[in-house]
């Protein structure tokens, strides 16, 4: 009798795995069948999370549902003027696009965005059981409106770092050489000037010594904003300037005359800082972006950098792409003495909370299989792996799988230290004038790198040059 009570709910229990179960695990399945045979397109930049999206999600996904999603990577500023000229022209060529967190802003005074939240909410079929808005990392704020709806599904967010060498920090022979030529101890540096002298140590090291060896990296290309970029959003905060220098409470103020901290005594010495390590820096770093940095890193070119956190995975595990792998060690970026006590106090940012999101255009055709795609992308079953493959981190159950907790000892704590320390950075201003002010200042920016105009000189008449433009865009009164 019990034995066919046990036979009996077995059965059941079959019964029920077979007509309640698929329900949720053939939600795909399910739900895509009416767009089989869609073909959805993306653009977006060439980074190792994009990369993912396109040679493993997208396959997958195809693989589930029928619809096709071909992934467009190109480079930093065709993404920006592919996606922009589409949206503006209302040509509909683009299902997804990317949205750096510093563009979203502009993009939703712009109306050119679906409200996903909104969406899903409007038609309950199309919402995915495995998709929760609720479990991304606090880094999706940026991409809500006014309400908390979200316009883009976040798929990576990263900080941006100080590496360094451990070989190198840690070789008995370098630490002796260190000790005799500065009297001090060998280790990663907390403030600009322990920066500055090991930078000029190891550049001189490397000289000495016949090495391919400088003593810093340096995102300081001379016509790309990927150098603007690095100063404001990387160098100046760790001298107390924030937000570019642009107080918003004073008028949008820029120049120290009106208010603001774009020419200030401390974004001064900033670019000062900054352009001697730029001398400190392999030859590759006038034409360095954010991809040339990685690449100088990994190939041992330098002992020690800042650099984008979503390279910190590769270069630090890659053997194929890397020449430093198990060598990397990671820490908070060097600031003046008072400025790191003062973020902690919440009065600022360390640096650059940087990431972005898939959004849905509004000039889409394909609106509800997209909507399909970004919660497929949004789950939490598929981060682990890519957080792997590239590390970001999205969604806050990422932290806690096996999978992550042991890359985080590869990379020396990168994954703790965006836990735990990311508060510490934020992400660009919420300016809808990004682009504008940006392009208006930075043909002065690019004159200081050439040494057509002295820094001093050139932060003036970038902070005149920006008050300028907002008084044309009528945010200045």
């Amino acid at each position: 009798m019990i034995r066919k009570s046990g036979i009996g709910l077995a059965a059941l229990t079959l019964t029920l795995m077979t007509t309640v179960l698929p329900a949720h695990a053939d939600f795909w399945s399910d739900a895509g069948a009416k767009y089989k045979g869609v073909v959805l397109h993306g653009v977006t930049e060439s980074t190792p999370p994009s990369n993912y999206v396109k040679d493993v999600l997208a396959p997958e996904f195809e693989k589930k549902t029928g619809i096709k999603v071909e992934i467009e990577t190109t480079s930093w500023d065709q993404m920006y003027d592919k996606a922009i000229k589409d949206m503006e022209a209302k040509t509909g060529i683009y299902d997804m696009i990317y949205i750096e967190q510093d563009i979203i802003y502009a993009y939703l005074a712009r109306n050119f965005l679906v409200d996903i939240t909104k969406s899903l909410k409007d038609d309950p079929s199309l919402k995915a059981p495995d998709y929760d808005e609720s479990h991304y990392t606090t880094f999706a704020n940026y991409f809500k409106n006014a309400d908390g709806d979200i316009f883009g599904t976040p798929m990576e967010a990263f900080i941006k770092i100080y590496l360094y060498r451990t070989d190198l920090f840690n070789d008995p022979k370098v630490q002796a050489a260190f000790k005799t030529e500065t009297g001090k101890d060998l280790k990663p540096a907390t403030t600009h000037e322990e920066y500055t002298q090991i930078a000029e140590f190891f550049t001189k090291y490397g000289k000495d010594n016949g090495l391919d060896l400088w003593g810093t990296t340096a995102q300081a290309h001379t016509g790309h904003p990927a150098s603007w970029y690095e100063f404001f959003e990387s160098i100046a905060p760790t001298f107390g300037v924030f937000n570019w220098g642009i107080d918003a409470s004073k008028n949008y103020a820029a120049s120290v005359e009106n208010g603001g901290t774009m020419n200030s005594a401390e974004s001064k010495a900033a670019f000062k800082y900054w352009l001697h390590l730029r001398d400190l820096a392999p030859p590759e770093s006038a034409a360095s972006t954010w991809t040339e940095v990685a690449t100088t890193f990994a190939a041992g070119r330098v002992a020690q950098g800042l650099v984008y956190g979503e390279n910190a995975a590769w270069i630090a595990s890659d053997a194929e792409k890397s020449k430093v792998v198990g060598n990397v060690g990671v820490a908070l970026p060097p600031t003046e003495p008072a400025v790191l006590a003062e973020v902690k106090a919440g009065k600022g940012y360390l640096g650059y909370y940087d990431g972005g999101a898939f959004g849905l255009p509004v000039t889409s055709k394909n609106k509800e299989a997209s909507l399909l795609f970004l919660q497929y992308i949004g789950q939490d079953s598929v981060q682990p792996d890519w957080a792997v493959a590239a590390p970001r981190i999205t969604n806050t159950a990422t932290y806690d799988d096996p999978k992550i907790i042991e890359m985080d000892k590869k990379l020396n704590g990168y994954y703790s230290m965006l836990k735990n320390d990311g508060k510490l950075f934020a992400g660009a201003p919420p300016y809808p004038f990004h682009a504008q002010v940006r392009e208006a200042t930075a043909p002065i920016f690019y004159k200081i790198l050439l040494g057509e105009v002295s820094s001093d000189d050139g932060l003036d008449q970038m902070a005149a040059a920006a008050e300028a433009e907002m008084k044309n865009l009528g945010y200045r009164k």
